[in-house]
């Protein structure tokens, strides 16, 4: 659906449902949201060093032009940050800038920043309001939406967290032009997920128009507000992941294991863990005889076409062993009563959520991949 210039997909969830904009110069519709909806209130700007530099003063020119005071609180770029010191330091900043608890939280930045400030934001005096503005694109096509929030542990990705919804979402299609080729493709192994869960029609338009995608053309708005829609679908049906809502971490049991093994580091970024998850997990479906193993073909030339990894072999750290990485799974957040759960598929489009798994079988596999 578009009204204007923009993209606008909703997310159902009754009073505290909200708007997605995606389009250009997005960030113009904070500050109209702001006066329209919430005037009066004080505003904290959460970003990193990097996104400061590239996009903060854009967001500040429209926050003064509409007169809305505000302060800023940035911090250092990276997986890294996701952590309690810096989570402290945002609290602490909130505070001290004596922002109450019905001022508002603004997320500027990639998925770092928004779970960070997310996370910040529902711990501050008890529940604060908050403003997802994604900056990159995996943020814009995952992470700003549907409220997930949180930090790592060193046992885990985001074990530490909270369910707080957001109050908007600007997702600025200008501020992609800066994005780095490698984040760019990394954001896209979200995007495709989406496709890869429920909707083949989707894959095979995105894999007619990759090239135009990859080249930040019009059909990038387009794949942005389906994925988005499909997310937000999901998220509407199962706000808290009692269910169906683990549909959405496909490829994310093996990729956030891949993750921690390399220490959360630039050598795997986040959409690149997942490229591998989804290859990972269609072919181990694929051994169990659940898929056919031409679609895993696809989609792994698919998401080398994207410039992804697809093989444990592309990771360029030392890969962990079998048993660390199962060490690793059994952290996951699906894990019930001590029995793996994992996302499987029975082809592309056609994801569905397999309670008790056999840990023996998955150790084989993945043991017999790092082979």
């Amino acid at each position: 659906m578009t009204q204007g210039q923009f993209h606008t997909v909703r997310v159902a969830l009754g009073a505290r449902g909200y708007d997605i904009k995606i389009g250009e110069n997005a960030f113009e519709t904070v500050a109209d949201f702001l006066c329209k909806n919430h005037k009066g209130r004080r505003v904290g700007i959460v970003t990193d060093e990097n996104v400061a530099a590239t996009q903060l003063g854009r967001l500040n020119k429209s926050l003064e032009a509409a007169g809305i005071a505000h302060m800023e609180v940035i911090v250092a770029a990276g997986e890294a940050s996701k952590c309690f010191a810096t989570l402290e330091m945002i609290v602490e900043a909130l505070i001290g800038a004596r922002l109450e608890r019905g001022d508002i939280v603004i997320a500027l930045g990639g998925g770092v920043v928004g779970d960070l400030a997310g996370f910040a934001a529902a711990i501050t005096r008890r529940g604060m309001d908050f403003i997802q503005v994604p900056t990159s694109l995996l943020a814009q096509v995952d992470s700003s939406v549907g409220g997930k929030t949180g930090i790592n542990s060193r046992l885990g990705k985001n074990l530490f967290g909270a369910f707080h919804q957001p109050l908007f979402v600007a997702a600025d299609l200008t501020a992609l032009e800066t994005l780095p080729a490698r984040q760019f493709a990394s954001g896209y192994g979200e995007l495709v997920k989406h496709a890869l869960i429920c909707d083949e029609d989707f894959f095979d338009w995105l894999d007619a128009n990759l090239d135009e995608i990859l080249a930040r053309g019009p059909a990038l708005a387009t794949a942005i507000a389906r994925a988005v829609a499909i997310k937000a679908t999901i998220v509407a049906k199962d706000e808290r992941e009692a269910g169906e809502r683990a549909l959405l971490n496909l490829g994310h049991t093996f990729g956030h294991a891949l993750e921690a093994a390399a220490g959360y580091s630039g050598a795997l970024l986040h959409g690149e863990a997942v490229a591998i998850g989804c290859v990972l997990a269609h072919e181990y479906s694929s051994r169990l005889g659940l898929a056919p193993a031409h679609d895993g073909a696809r989609m792994a030339k698919h998401l080398h076409r994207a410039g992804l990894p697809t093989t444990l072999a592309d990771i360029t750290v030392e890969p962990p062993t079998a048993p660390e990485l199962m060490t690793l799974i059994g952290q996951d957040k699906k894990v019930t009563g001590g029995a793996l759960t994992f996302v499987l598929t029975r082809g592309i489009g056609k994801a569905f959520v397999q309670p008790g798994v056999d840990g023996v079988l998955v150790e084989a596999f993945l043991k017999e991949k790092l082979e």
